[in-house]
């Protein structure tokens, strides 16, 4: 993480989903039923642009602590719009045809998908600004023994701090043989200081991995289950039931993008307690609309309303959270156990989408409550140990401000003395 880049990663995803597009169209023509898995196998690289565009609006090179919150909301109000935008495009090209065996209603979205792929693989290209290298830090240790004097006629000790990389100026008596500094590049004093995570931690990742897996099973899981519901339901055409997935999503972007410009005041807990309320609600309104057999249009888009915002709402702080008590080495990891969580829960729920309406409808939604209610007994139990969880970053800098000024403050009276940090 230290030296990582981002551009070809960016570059890779945009190729993968590109030629993913690509296959996927060519399948009706070729007669062949596997071209679209493999379609699929390939374009699922490029969701790891996902993993990549997390890291890159928390990395402590370029992003401070109080702005990840709010990169990390404009993340997911830019996944809502694709997730919304992306059914009604698919219903409309499905609507429009196109009567030909290259281009038609089956075919056009992965021309579609492809085309856009490729504008934004020339916007990376061209406008992406990747995070710059960092250079491997020399370690300061103590080599040899010299009698340095201070402007001010005082001998001073020079420690150097290998863990922390700080350097520490304490006043001694003229008298006392002080330690000379050597810079060593040696392998070892190359190599970053290894950090470890408590227990509590750990439980916390574990936490934040299953709410980030529940928010994208339950999502994915609506969006293949509407149009199997909608068709024996109402008679629903692909298209009407693409329109009815997209017309929830974008109710939900004043509620989204008020979240973002609001976040950086409310606590991230708050919101992801919000959501899971929220989503929640949803899934109550879902069981007398679609469990229980009063199934309505009107009812069914509430219902979606309602897990759309919620979910899409308590997906957005799960990454934040981790940051603001992972330390920075772990970052890149952290990323990486969030995707694979949205990953799982993006493969099983739209599984579990699709068999919806044959296993039940209430089982379909008693799993999703059941996942949902654990994650909040997990979330539940961290709440009642910690109260500060949001701030920890900002208090282990207060304290280390406040340690630094006791050490000024507490000079001796023979003489002043200076404090440098490296």
């Amino acid at each position: 993480m230290c030296q990582g880049t981002y551009k070809f990663a960016l570059q890779l995803c945009c190729a993968t989903a590109l030629v993913g597009g690509i296959l996927y169209a060519l399948a009706y023509r070729a007669h062949f039923l596997y071209l679209t898995l493999i379609s699929r196998i390939v374009t699922g690289v490029s969701p790891a642009q996902f993993m990549y565009s997390d890291r890159y609006c928390s990395d402590p090179r370029i992003v401070g602590v109080r702005r990840r919150t709010t990169l990390a909301g404009w993340l997911v109000v830019s996944q809502s719009i694709g997730f919304t935008a992306g059914p009604f495009v698919g219903g409309l090209l499905y609507k429009v045809g196109f009567g030909n065996a290259i281009f038609n209603g089956y075919t056009s979205p992965g021309w579609f998908t492809a085309a856009v792929w490729l504008v934004f693989w020339v916007v990376v290209t061209i406008l992406f600004e990747d995070v710059p290298r960092c250079d491997r830090r020399h370690v300061t240790t103590p080599k040899k023994r010299a009698l340095l004097p201070s402007p001010r006629g005082e001998v001073v000790v020079v420690v150097a701090e290998t863990r922390a990389r700080t350097v520490t100026e304490v006043p001694t008596p003229i008298s006392a043989p002080v330690e000379a500094t050597q810079d060593t590049t040696s392998p070892e004093n190359d190599l970053p200081p290894k950090v470890n995570i408590s227990a509590r931690q750990w439980a916390v990742t574990a936490t934040m991995c299953w709410f980030a897996m529940t928010c994208f099973f339950v999502l994915h899981a609506w969006e293949a289950n509407i149009p199997i519901f909608a068709a024996r339901t109402f008679g629903a055409s692909p298209f009407v039931a693409g329109n009815l997935i997209a017309l929830g999503g974008a109710c939900t972007f004043p509620f989204m993008c008020a979240s973002v410009m609001l976040g950086h005041r409310v606590q991230d807990r708050y919101i992801l307690a919000a959501g899971c309320a929220l989503g929640l609600l949803g899934l109550l309104v879902a069981i007398p609309v679609a469990g229980l057999g009063h199934a309505t249009p009107g009812g069914l888009f509430a219902a979606w309303f309602f897990v759309a915002l919620g979910f899409n709402l308590a997906n957005s702080v799960t990454l934040d959270i981790l940051f603001k008590q992972i330390p920075h080495a772990w970052n890149g990891k952290i990323s990486l156990f969030i995707r694979y969580s949205n990953s799982c829960g993006r493969v099983s729920g739209a599984t579990w989408g699709g068999a919806g309406v044959d296993v039940g409808m209430l089982y379909y939604l008693g799993l999703q409550i059941a996942l949902l209610g654990f994650g909040v007994l997990m979330f539940m139990n961290l709440v009642d140990r910690d109260k500060g969880d949001d701030r920890i970053v900002v208090e282990q800098v207060s304290c280390n401000c406040r340690q630094l000024t006791h050490n000024i403050k507490g000079s001796s009276p023979a003489g002043p003395h200076q404090v440098s940090m490296v």
